[in-house]
């Protein structure tokens, strides 16, 4: 007997061992499948989650016709995606391109001090020989570095190659998120039930956190930074400035990191006051001046909370989720990061609370 209970042991340890064999083939045979389509559902999903307050506030309005709204809304985001970040895009491709071909070549320069900077009152002819000065020097560098930099240049390259790949993945995402709208209340459940798998007493509290700092870093740090970008690629195109879409990309990168825009804006409008007139200039100024002041304005508004997630997480997130996803994961990588983390946290502030201080939440 003793015998027959070990075979029936063995028998049964095999077939264990078998069945979790294939449910983890099944599992990574499912996960190379959807593995090119993970940023673009990802996307979607932070896309549903932020726009989903404006979805129902939308169905309601339209007498509680959830499809419609979600066509409504989805048009509108494919209109700013198409519009003006594709055209933002573009010319950001283009000055990087630009910028990567004169590396490639040894040709990467600045430019000199213009003239008129010495008919200005007081401080011209001084600032005029400081810019010469700094304009030398920075040149005889340039020409020893710039051979050192070409495989930044391929990089580079390599990153405007697949810009029309993330413009695609951006336009999907959008669709996704247009058809996920209206089952919104049932995607909750089911990850509300995921999560009561996982971390029963706690599953409602990372739920309610997750949604919070998705809409948070998505509307109070991506969006404020979208906007922020392209409202100062515009001022820049107004104002002719060489490379202007490039520029408004680095906007939306100090932006994201939560650097500020300013470190671009005033060099601009510097420059501005060079080279164009008194009647030019101001008005270009004072929309500058508007833009850089918009994240103070906007974020207090957007943002239910202030966004506890550390900068260096952020920072983190924008250079691991670009290298890792392209220009889709600039977006993506800060959003997963921050909710990580602030995950992370919960669950640490939980496992050092005391049992009493639990049951009572």
């Amino acid at each position: 007997m003793k015998t027959i209970r070990q075979f029936l042991f063995a028998d049964e340890v095999i077939q264990l061992v078998i069945r979790l064999g294939l449910l983890g083939l099944l599992l990574v045979w499912t996960f190379l499948i959807i593995k090119p389509f993970v940023p673009i559902l990802t996307w979607s999903a932070v896309l549903a989650v932020a726009f989903y307050p404006v979805f129902s506030w939308l169905a309601k309005l339209l007498g509680g016709s959830p499809r419609i709204a979600a066509a409504i809304l989805t048009l509108i985001m494919l209109g700013i995606v198409i519009g003006p970040a594709a055209w933002l895009g573009l010319s950001a491709v283009e000055g990087i391109r630009d910028i990567a071909n004169q590396i490639s070549a040894g040709e990467l320069a600045l430019r000199a001090a213009p003239e008129q900077i010495k008919g200005w009152p007081l401080i011209g002819q001084q600032l005029y020989d400081l810019w010469t000065l700094a304009y030398t020097n920075i040149r005889a560098v340039l020409q020893e570095v710039t051979p050192y930099l070409k495989p930044v240049a391929g990089f580079m390259l390599s990153f405007v190659g697949s810009a029309g790949v993330g413009t695609l993945q951006f336009l999907l995402s959008v669709l996704v998120a247009g058809f996920l709208f209206p089952y919104g209340p049932q995607l909750a459940g089911a990850i509300r039930g995921f999560l009561f798998r996982i971390v029963p007493e706690q599953s409602e509290h990372f739920m309610e956190l997750s949604g919070a700092t998705i809409r948070a870093v998505s509307q109070g740090v991506i969006g404020v930074a979208i906007i922020q970008a392209l409202l100062a690629g515009i001022g820049f195109k107004l104002a002719a400035i060489p490379s202007a879409g490039l520029l408004a990309i680095i906007v939306l990168l100090l932006s994201i990191v939560q650097i500020g825009a300013a470190i671009v804006l005033i060099p601009v409008v510097i420059w501005i006051w060079m080279v164009k007139d008194v009647t030019t200039a101001l008005p270009l100024t004072v929309f500058l001046v508007i833009v850089g002041l918009l994240d103070n304005i906007l974020k207090p508004l957007v943002m239910g909370r202030g966004l506890t997630t550390p900068t260096l997480v952020i920072l983190i997130g924008v250079i691991g989720g670009t290298l890792a996803h392209g220009i889709i994961g600039l977006f993506i990588g800060p959003i997963i990061l921050a909710v990580a983390w602030e995950i992370a946290a919960a669950w640490i502030r939980i496992g050092r609370a005391a049992p009493g201080d639990i049951a009572d939440r």
